[in-house]
């Protein structure tokens, strides 16, 4: 009798170890969601009926999450019709990871758990360039910086180029459950002053990230907007990234680590390259840049 039960004791303890070695690795699905007529009015910029009804509506990207003990990827995917009915959710779709190119478009994260670091991987001009980054609290603020205006830098009814916003995190005793975690509040507001028709004005952002520390590594869907822990949703006015599906599996090493194939580009020869080809774009539009030029960013 003491013998069964030593040996149930050991099945039990293999059984403890195989699952905890399990959790620690696995796919999370996210959804991000994106209305540019909200995100506008957020950044205080006046928009008409007929504006609106020019800009995109909103849309939806999926988004996944693999990682394993000390290492983590981060990329858009795309929900493809699998006659076979192979992986993937149900009702026979797959999934299959897409690199999109452009400038600055939807990227490929690969997160390295122990320093907290980042490797933005895209395509620019068919080149495919690694860019080396950490996990940070941008001081641009939720959304990027914008511009509108022409090529007449004293025409002051039209928003210019505003500073950098002042930055302040509140931590808040909020907590919900996402994926089965407990998951506490920080919101991230983003003061920045702007002058709009000769009139000084302060618009206010607030987002709202949601993270939990039970996972055990630090992520967040947006780089730029971390504080601590595993985010598992960011709350934005117009935008929101939300984890919404969690599955344990085996990963592979390879697919959580950057590729070795690709041109080493830094942040500041990254903001170059952007700042030429914004450049060009208006220089060859007609007028020589005449007309209304938005920028929006929300990494």
């Amino acid at each position: 009798m003491k013998r069964l039960f030593i040996a149930l004791l050991g099945v039990m303890s293999i059984a403890s170890v195989a699952n905890a070695q399990k959790k620690t690795s696995g796919a999370i699905q996210f959804e991000n969601t994106i209305d540019p007529a909200a995100m506008a009015s957020a950044s205080g910029i006046q928009l008409s009926d007929q504006m609106k009804a020019r800009m995109p509506s909103s849309s939806k990207t999926n988004f996944e999450l693999l990682f394993t003990a000390t290492n983590a990827s981060y990329m858009p995917v795309e929900e493809t019709e699998d006659s076979n009915g192979a992986g993937g959710g149900g009702g026979g779709m797959g999934r299959m990871m897409m690199r999109f190119g452009g400038g600055g478009g939807n990227r490929e994260y690969y997160y390295v758990f122990a320093d907290k670091s980042l490797t933005e991987v895209f395509d620019l001009n068919d080149t495919t360039y690694y860019m080396p980054s950490k996990l940070t609290l941008s001081t641009s603020g939720p959304i990027g910086s914008f511009r509108m205006g022409g090529g007449n830098p004293n025409d002051t009814t039209k928003a210019k180029p505003a500073p950098a916003p002042t930055i302040e995190v509140v931590k808040t005793d909020s907590t919900k459950q996402i994926l089965g975690f407990t998951c506490h509040q920080a919101i991230v507001k983003s003061t920045r002053a702007i002058k709009i028709l000769d009139m000084d004005k302060n618009v206010v952002e607030e987002t709202k990230i949601w993270y939990t520390k039970d996972l055990g590594f630090d992520f967040s869907p947006n780089p730029n907007m971390w504080t601590e822990g595993a985010v598992l949703a960011i709350e934005g006015r117009g935008n929101s990234s939300i984890a919404k599906s969690i599955e344990y599996r085996n990963v592979s090493s390879k697919d959580v680590t950057a590729p070795k194939k690709a041109k080493l580009i830094t942040a500041e020869e990254y903001k170059t390259k952007m700042d030429n080809m914004m450049k060009r774009f208006r220089q060859n539009r007609p007028g020589g840049g005449a007309g209304q030029v938005r920028v929006f960013g929300t990494n």
